[in-house]
């Protein structure tokens, strides 16, 4: 099928009408004016080439013949000017080959799902006595992780001689370029937390993914209620960045973030700015409950555990359409189940489905 670029466009057809219109004006007139033109040319003297014609006359060339060449003349003369102004414009003007420009090269995502990569670690930020944000580069500048925002990956490193493996989640998402960060809370017990604590800036990681089974969409829920504890809010703040940075998103979010201490909280500074933000752009987007069970003096968030009550004020009703998510340590995901199921909440699976009312990360 022909492309419609390729038709006259409407100053073409209008130059077209107003050519033949023209020439149906001036053929009697330049009849008449070719005439006079070769009588005149008749009776000039020969080119000085030509010196022994005397005059035009001498070529045996009738009036009527000589009419008939500059006839010809002007209908080549219009021919070309008809085809030069409606020639095809622009891109159609071009063989379909050079229509095929070369397309801006996309950004290379580097996550593979069974195939171990390794990344460097580039830099470490310590956020509390426990607990550091590891930020690893990519291969190049303009890489992505490749990671649906709610999915997570595996880190594998050999320890003792054997391949260990644990899965994280990184706070950050293909947004950003050449890097990913991950939040890892260092356990006496954890191997692959202890091992992470124990890199140097240069010294590699092998990773694969995506892995999960929930995937962020804008029409995920009108309404998700969040329970997070410790570390478990990484899965959460990639989420709710990726909420709150979408101007048409209008996903309302309650969080409820568990801690023991103070110290404990991981990325209030960014999270409170989040909250500030949405407050001051008239969206409240989001709603975020702090609760620790040491307090210090002057703490003005919840203290001891997530009750239920804080839930039933917060999170959707179990009969209106609406999702809650859990991530944290066991013990807690245990109590928060117990305290959904009083609320008629439908039990979570072992594991989790993107359909499922109650998600556990």
């Amino acid at each position: 099928m022909p492309s419609s670029s390729s038709a006259p466009n409407s100053l073409q057809l209008a130059f077209l009408g107003s050519f033949v219109g023209t020439c149906l004006v001036l053929f009697p007139l330049g009849y008449y004016a070719q005439r006079r033109f070769a009588a005149y040319l008749l009776d000039q003297p020969a080119p000085p080439f030509l010196p022994s014609l005397g005059t035009m006359s001498n070529l045996q060339l009738d009036r009527d013949s000589v009419v008939a060449i500059a006839a010809s003349t002007f209908a080549i003369l219009a021919t070309a000017l008809a085809a030069y102004f409606l020639r095809p414009k622009g891109p159609a003007a071009a063989p379909k080959v050079a229509e095929k420009k070369a397309a801006a090269v996309p950004v290379s995502a580097v996550l593979h799902p069974t195939e171990w990569r390794e990344f460097t670690l580039s830099e470490k930020i310590e956020l509390s006595h426990n607990t550091a944000l590891y930020r690893f580069a990519l291969p190049n500048p303009t890489d992505v992780l490749g990671l649906p925002i709610g999915q997570h990956i595996s880190v594998q490193a050999e320890i003792d001689g054997k391949q260990v493996m644990r899965s994280y989640t990184p706070t950050s998402s293909d947004d950003d370029l050449g890097h990913f960060d991950l939040i890892v809370k260092t356990y006496p017990q954890g191997n692959i937390s202890s091992y992470l604590s124990k890199l140097s800036i240069g010294q590699n990681v092998r990773v694969r993914g995506p892995k999960g089974q929930f995937t962020y969409s804008p029409t995920l829920a009108h309404h998700l209620g969040m329970i997070a504890g410790g570390t478990g809010i990484t899965p959460m703040l990639q989420i709710i960045r990726a909420i709150l940075k979408n101007p048409a998103d209008k996903t309302q979010v309650d969080l409820i973030y568990a801690n023991v201490t103070a110290d404990d909280i991981l990325l209030k500074g960014e999270i409170d700015e989040l909250v500030t933000q949405e407050r001051e752009n008239g969206k409240n987007r989001l709603r975020v409950l702090y609760v620790l069970n040491s307090p210090p003096e002057g703490w003005e968030g919840a203290v001891g555990f997530v009750s239920k009550q804080m839930i039933e004020e917060r999170f959707p009703e179990s009969n209106k359409e609406g999702k809650v998510l859990l991530c944290g340590p066991p013990p807690m995901i245990n109590a928060m189940k117990k305290h959904l199921d009083e609320l008629k909440y439908p039990a979570p699976r072992t594991v989790s489905k993107l359909v499922d009312q109650v998600f556990c990360f």
